[in-house]
């Protein structure tokens, strides 16, 4: 198994909740996700990024077919523009 987390910081904040939804979609489009679950900051720190997205793959195998499969190349097409900054760990 292979767990696979995310977290973002947008340029603007409002974007997060529309980010949730979309990524909250992807389950049974993509069926490399074996779970995936998406929230976002409530403290809103300084140090806070705005969302945390965590997905479980049965292997790095399914990592890459995820991040390749065309739901999430268009989700990642939204997003993009609108990060100011991200960061990931897989384990």
């Amino acid at each position: 198994m292979l767990t696979h987390v995310v977290v973002m910081k947008f340029t603007d904040p409002a974007d997060a909740p529309e980010a949730k939804a979309r990524l909250s979609a992807l389950p049974g489009v993509v069926p490399q996700i074996r779970t995936l679950q998406v929230e976002l900051d409530t403290l809103r720190t300084e140090v806070s990024y705005d969302l945390v997205v965590v997905t479980t793959h049965d292997n790095a195998d399914g990592l890459r077919g995820y991040q390749q499969h065309e739901a999430h190349l268009e989700l990642a097409g939204w997003l993009r523009p609108r990060l100011a900054t991200r960061a990931v760990v897989d384990f």
